[in-house]
């Protein structure tokens, strides 16, 4: 007799860009569908990664009420009142308070969702399992409105750097069957918040393929840049990523008269701050925006140096993908950055002030044997984790 195939779900914002999202698309791509049917719910179907979720996939209707609270207060009380849903009036306007009332963004995210919650409906199928796969609201949506036999909740980075309220988040991971995050580091700071949760937090490691990464990195880079050596950095231009840091360390470089130019991938609400930014310190010439792309592969490999200037990550896919295309990576000592990278040995790690980001450009820069090093030892590491999914498939016996 045939085994019957488990039915899972996986729950996520949308597919724009970011870590997380990466993470979701290789799992996605990893994951045995000769045992498991899956869904995807998105509360908004977009994002620059929507074409590589494998074909295998169903991916359900967008969450219309969620819609209501991603527009201006006028526009969303217009369109509801035009539908008679009372409840998303009501619920509408007390979001904008606490918009305008919470200034931690993190806990804004978290109050804000009891509101959705109360206008959004329950999943009608029921599942073996449901991947709440981001911290906050996926989780929170998971829990709430999913009926399935096992509930996994994911964080993906230091929880106390998300400056997250854990009293809000208590009574969700209370009704988790496991909690699952992609560090060793990351697991303490958990555990450290949540220790009656000990048992139930797991580590899953970022799932990424080198043979597709190298396969993908053979594309052509189509822009033209200045001469110089480049330096690549790829992420969302926020303040976790730290590129202010870059921009005065970068100033201190161009003043000792050594040419780059560093090339960045990634959009973001920074934007236009950095760019002043980057105006002020004369790097308009010696830096290129070239927004999200698809493949960024082929952008790393054409780098002399991959940096990474974040304030707190998780375990960080792009620097998992530098070390797999083999680039000397610079990174700052982030909480977690050990878990990832050892000094001068498969990367250089700096201090988080511009003097030590400065100093280590500027090495990495002008040692090309430093570089060689690096890189070598890189080339030597195993750096495939797709058997993590056998992690995955340990938590839905």
């Amino acid at each position: 007799m045939a085994q019957l195939k488990k039915n899972l779900l996986f729950v996520m914002g949308n597919l724009r860009c970011g870590g997380a999202e990466k993470s979701l698309i290789s799992l996605l791509q990893t994951i045995d569908y000769n045992l498991y049917n899956v869904d995807l719910q998105l509360f908004s179907v977009e994002g620059l990664f929507l074409k590589q979720v494998n074909s295998k996939v169903t991916i359900l209707p967008e969450i219309q009420e969620y819609h209501y609270f991603d527009m201006s207060l006028s526009k969303a009380l217009f369109q509801a009142l035009n539908k008679g849903r009372w409840d998303i009036i009501f619920n509408r306007i007390i979001v904008a308070y606490i918009f305008k009332t919470e200034k931690n963004l993190s806990r804004c995210e978290q109050r804000v969702w009891k509101c959705i919650s109360k206008c959004v409906k329950k999943t009608p199928k029921k599942y073996d399992a449901v991947f709440g796969f981001l911290e906050k609201s996926p989780v929170y949506y998971a829990v709430e409105k999913v009926d399935a036999i096992k509930k996994i909740g994911f964080i993906h980075n230091d929880y106390e750097k998300l400056e997250m309220d854990k009293n809000i988040d208590f009574p969700y991971f209370e009704k988790l069957d496991f909690i699952i995050t992609d560090s060793n580091e990351c697991k303490e700071i958990l555990v450290h918040n949540f220790p009656s949760f000990k048992e139930k937090i797991k580590i899953i490691f970022n799932i990424v393929s080198p043979a597709l990464i190298h396969k993908l990195a053979e594309e052509t880079v189509q822009e033209q840049f200045p001469q110089g050596l480049k330096i690549v950095s790829i992420g969302r231009l926020e303040n976790q990523k730290g590129y202010d840091f870059a921009v005065d360390a970068l100033k201190i470089v161009k003043e000792k008269g050594i040419r780059f130019h560093w090339i960045i991938l990634g959009e973001g609400v920074e934007k236009q701050k950095l760019m002043q930014q980057i105006a002020k310190n004369n790097l308009v010439e010696n830096v290129s925006f070239v927004g999200i792309k698809e493949n960024h592969y082929p952008y790393i490999k054409y780098a002399n140096i991959f940096m990474q200037t974040s304030r707190f990550e998780g375990k960080s896919i792009a620097i998992d993908e530098a070390k797999i295309v083999g680039k000397p990576i610079l990174v700052t000592n982030f909480s977690t950055v050990n878990d990832q990278i050892t000094h001068k040995e498969t990367g250089y790690i700096t201090e988080m002030n511009l003097q030590s980001i400065s100093e280590g450009v500027i090495e990495l820069l002008q040692n090309e044997s430093l570089r060689t090093l690096l890189s070598n030892n890189l080339s030597k590491m195993t750096l495939g984790t797709e058997s993590e999914i056998e992690k995955i498939y340990e938590l839905l016996l």
